[in-house]
């Protein structure tokens, strides 16, 4: 099995010209075992974690940021080495990854007794409670003067489409991307799962010791949801861009933890729903 992100299949396309066979690209969904080995070297013990539905590609990146953001882990130091499991595998064997933690590391596993299945659709959805939904903050909340100028928010949706490559031949995948507050895209991952674009970005970050990220801005190609402000919170961001629209819930969380929140920025135009004080504005006329 490979690990391309993208299928060529066959389609007939209907549109008022005709019907014609043809090819057609479409984002690759697979699932992803996530195991992790731990303990003492005379004792090491290797536990399922979780089962998602994502595109191939920055696997390593996927299990560390999940493991991160999941609360399992909380530092890269943690974490020994990340590759895809070859031994008992005897088919799929692509779409097994295990994280090995340090001897001396202990994974908080209290959260590992939920049923970790989930879809590209539904990062939560495998939650055995609705307690399980939060997992515990280890970023220290500190005082920050993380700021960024409308200007910057208007442009960073076309950037973050230009290097949307898997998009660009599919049109069926989510992408998170980390800029710094002139501008400038540092990291971008694209997913069939939302989630799984965040996790896949966070991990990167996470392995380029760049957490917490409290001085850049993250951007969300669709909507804002409270599983994808939660891992923000996780990770340190103090500001979150999306291009669709937050839900209620994710509205709370980053009010409840004082990050910035826009939504449906795109064409030159954003609602800020959070901590407004971040989004530098021209001195427009307020109407009432």
């Amino acid at each position: 099995m490979s690990l391309k992100a993208v299928a060529t299949l066959p389609v007939t396309k209907i549109n008022a010209a005709g019907v014609q066979d043809t090819n057609d690209a479409l984002a690759i969904e697979e699932p992803l075992e996530i195991r992790l080995q731990f303990g003492a070297e005379t004792n090491r013990k290797v536990q399922n974690i979780s089962v998602t539905m994502r595109t191939p590609g920055n696997d390593a990146e996927l299990a560390a940021g999940f493991l991160f953001t999941e609360g399992i882990v909380s530092k890269k130091e943690d974490i020994s080495d990340v590759e895809h499991c070859f031994i008992a595998c005897a088919e799929n064997k692509e779409n097994v990854i295990q994280v090995s933690l340090n001897n001396e590391a202990a994974p908080n596993l209290m959260n590992a007794e939920r049923n970790f299945y989930t879809t590209s659709s539904c990062g939560v959805c495998g939650k055995g409670s609705i307690n399980a939904i939060r997992t515990v903050n280890q970023v220290q909340k500190r005082d920050d003067q993380n700021t960024v100028t409308t200007d910057v928010l208007y442009q960073l949706p076309d950037l973050l489409r230009n290097h949307q490559t898997v998009f660009a031949d599919t049109g069926g995948l989510h992408a998170s991307a980390l800029f710094t507050t002139a501008g400038e895209l540092l990291i971008v991952r694209e997913d069939v799962g939302r989630h799984n674009a965040l996790d896949k970005l966070i991990g990167a970050a996470l392995n380029k010791k760049m957490l917490p990220l409290s001085e850049y801005v993250l951007l969300l190609s669709g909507r804002a949801s409270f599983e994808l402000v939660q891992k923000a919170v996780m990770a340190g961001i103090t500001i979150i861009a999306a291009v669709g629209a937050p839900s209620s819930l994710a509205v709370q969380l980053a009010h409840e933890f004082d990050i910035t929140l826009v939504g449906f920025l795109r064409d030159k135009r954003f609602n800020i729903y959070t901590a407004a004080h971040r989004i530098l504005t021209p001195d427009y006329e307020t109407s009432h």
